[in-house]
């Protein structure tokens, strides 16, 4: 039995090893997987989480029977720690915001719940729930109005945003109904433009905005959208909750086509954003959206090499943000540059009425760099 036993441990130990170099691969793929040649290795970040877990059980199993095997997947993490600190941060809560701080919000807020009517009566509960937060600028996807008064129009925004005396909204697009991106500030917007990417629905919209008085380069983006049509979250959905060998090797198929493609053309996006972030006169710059992908991702890491992720910095957990088809990622972000400083950044669930979860802190101006 000991000699058996010793076979199984060493055959569960090149396990482990094995699921260690899928870990590293999946956390360092940003930097060795360009989405433009290789789409479908490029998602490998998406399984970041999956086999952190996976390799958190291999640890517990050496520490009850082979302690001193536990070293194994503890290097695992070693390795790959700034990724775990990407994913999963943890930051205690400032209770005293400094006073030069201003208040950022960034949400995909739906279409407002699909253009719910707002009245003194019946609010419309992503208008009232921005209204209550009152943060000093707001940038919003997925922002739309109708034109009929049956439901959400242009002048109702106006009316629960009248405290906000600079704005501006661009239809990405194109389309009657389109993806707008819009910016509602208590400062003054000094300039806006659409920035110039090749994309069919999604989009990213460049600012100047005066805040305090330092000038602030502000980029609200819409990367692009992995087009999952309600079909593919089904499939999703139906192998997490039944996960038959046939129905997920099918599954998975058809989705990671779809999210290898998305990926691809994200790429190109993120390095035209980058270098708008390079190009910026200004030292104060937030980035902020929704990414469309995980803080595991080529993406994220292009357009956050300069920067701080808030959330990383100040928030706490896994941050979910998207918040539909049990796809548990954070995908919505708010980038600051190295002289800003983030305060109890937060994604939100206290309401449900959009896809997305908002996603907001504070942030200090003038910090020093160190």
């Amino acid at each position: 039995m000991k000699h058996i036993g010793k076979v199984l441990a060493y055959v569960i130990l090149v396990a482990n090893i094995f699921f260690i170099g899928i870990l590293l691969f999946s956390a360092y793929s940003p930097w060795i997987i360009n989405p433009e040649v290789h789409p479908v290795l490029s998602c490998a970040g998406l399984v970041f989480p999956a086999f952190l877990l996976i390799n958190l059980c291999f640890l517990f199993f050496w520490l009850f029977t082979y302690p001193r095997l536990a070293l194994i997947p503890l290097c695992g993490f070693l390795l790959c720690i700034g990724q775990i600190r990407t994913y999963i941060p943890i930051n205690f809560r400032t209770e005293k915001i400094p006073d030069n701080c201003i208040k950022v919000l960034s949400y995909n807020v739906m279409g407002f719940n699909k253009l719910k009517k707002d009245s003194e009566e019946v609010p419309n509960p992503i208008l009232k729930y921005i209204q209550e937060k009152n943060p000093d600028i707001i940038c919003m996807q997925e922002y739309q109005f109708s034109s009929s008064k049956r439901h959400l129009t242009e002048a109702d925004i106006t009316r629960v945003f009248s405290n906000y005396p600079y704005h501006k909204k661009y239809n990405v697009n194109r389309k009657r109904m389109g993806n707008w991106l819009a910016c509602y500030s208590k400062y003054p917007i000094l300039s806006s433009r659409i920035i110039p990417y090749k994309s069919s629905y999604n989009g990213s919209v460049i600012y100047e905005l005066l805040v305090k008085g330092d000038t602030i380069t502000l980029i609200n983006n819409h990367l692009e959208s992995n087009k999952l049509t309600k079909e593919d979250k089904d499939v999703y959905e139906d192998m997490i909750k039944n996960p038959q060998a046939k129905k997920v090797s099918n599954g998975v198929r058809q989705l990671v086509k779809k999210l290898a493609e998305a990926s691809a053309i994200r790429a190109v996006q993120a390095k035209v954003i980058a270098k708008e972030i390079s190009a910026s006169k200004h030292q104060s710059i937030i980035v902020c959206g929704d990414f469309n992908d995980t803080p595991i991702s080529y993406a994220h890491r292009v357009i956050a090499q300069n920067l701080d992720d808030t959330f990383t910095k100040s928030g706490c957990g896994l941050g979910i943000s998207y918040n539909q088809n049990k796809f548990y990622f954070r995908i919505d972000n708010i980038l600051t540059s190295k002289n800003l400083k983030a305060y109890n950044c937060m994604v939100d669930k206290s309401i449900k009425e959009s896809d997305h979860y908002p996603i907001w802190c504070y942030i200090a101006l003038n910090k020093q760099i160190d």
